[in-house]
């Protein structure tokens, strides 16, 4: 499951991020801002038409994550 996938309100756990070489990048930024495996993260709200996503990560940290972004992070419930 993806982190795109996550109804609002619910909490998961961090497994991976897929990453190839288009995306390195990405993951060292997602991993900068705690979205590291094990780590809880919720979706808050979700935006329409598969805009951004307002997710907590941790019990602190709020930030706001595209929705492909969203989609390479792998979670479990």
């Amino acid at each position: 499951m993806t982190l795109s996938e996550l109804k609002p309100g619910k909490v998961a756990f961090v497994e991976q991020i897929k990453v190839c070489n288009q995306t390195k990048g990405l993951a060292n930024r997602l991993e900068a801002m705690g979205i590291i495996p094990n780590k809880p993260i919720t979706v808050l709200r979700q935006a329409w038409f598969g805009g951004p996503l307002h997710v907590r990560v941790g019990s602190t940290t709020e930030i706001a994550i595209r929705h492909q972004e969203a989609k390479k992070i792998l979670i479990s419930q």
